[in-house]
């Protein structure tokens, strides 16, 4: 699933194509990504003014003159500007310049709606990976009595951060996935909000991470993949100590850490 830097390349490569732009027709390919009524979600969108783009967490939300339309990629969603249509486009918006944006989702849990209030689904999301406080991150975590891996993929507690950057920054931390929140020092935590921060600067400076399907909204693939430490790298030596990676699974999601470097 793209994660924050994932969504952040997409909503920078966007914003200047379609911010001031007017939604001259919309046409849904499947209910499943209008949410099951495309005839109102097209409705809602259609003669619309894109005024700005913004994203929280994994959420790209379009401020319109009337109304927000909010996208989440899920597994396989891709924003594409002029993008071609395929059997996986699942949705086209054409604006007043002649250009469109293609939403295209191979597995079809993605969703691009409108509403005509401020999306309740984000309004709910803690505060965003990418601007957070190191005081605040502290205080958010040390009073939980959680494994940190669940409790860091929360996105009413933390949202943006999913598997990869996870793994990538409890690693960086030194911290085993398995690690209780409140028993961690305000040391470790600051360590931790290091490592969080570093990891997504790294990650959006190279476009993100292209496991499978992401690709940029000009169609660009990520980069940071090549650079990840633990995540995907089961049975391969740590980069720092050169102890073979492990796989575990925490709250059904698979986990890779050292266990020499993040012991519990």
């Amino acid at each position: 699933m793209p994660e924050l830097p994932e969504v952040e390349t997409v909503r920078r490569t966007l914003a200047s194509r379609v911010t001031g732009r007017r939604v001259e027709a919309v046409r849904y390919f499947s209910a499943l990504a209008a949410g099951g009524d495309p005839g109102r979600m097209a409705e809602g969108l259609s003669g619309r003014r894109i005024l700005k783009l913004e994203r929280k967490g994994k959420y790209l939300i379009f401020h319109l003159d009337a109304g927000w339309m909010t996208v989440h990629l899920r597994m396989t969603g891709k924003l594409l500007m002029d993008g071609e249509h395929t059997p996986w486009t699942r949705a086209e918006l054409a604006f007043d310049d002649g250009h469109a944006l293609v939403f295209e989702d191979v597995r079809q849990f993605g969703r691009l709606l409108w509403s005509p209030e401020f999306p309740a689904g984000v309004a709910r999301l803690g505060p965003d990976a990418l601007d957070l406080d190191a005081e605040v991150f502290v205080s958010l975590l040390k009073s939980r009595r959680a494994c940190l891996k669940p409790l860091l993929l929360n996105q009413q507690v933390l949202c943006g951060l999913g598997n990869i950057y996870v793994d990538e920054a409890l690693h960086r931390a030194g911290i085993h996935p398995l690690a209780v929140a409140e028993r961690l020092s305000r040391t470790r935590l600051l360590r931790l909000h290091r490592a969080v921060a570093e990891v997504l600067a790294e990650a959006l400076a190279a476009g993100g991470s292209s496991i499978s399907d992401y690709v940029d909204a000009e169609g660009r693939r990520g980069e940071f993949q090549r650079a990840h430490r633990v995540y995907g790298r089961e049975g391969e030596p740590c980069l720092k100590c050169e102890t073979p990676i492990r796989r575990i699974v925490v709250g059904q999601r698979g986990t890779h850490f050292c266990p020499r470097c993040q012991r519990l």
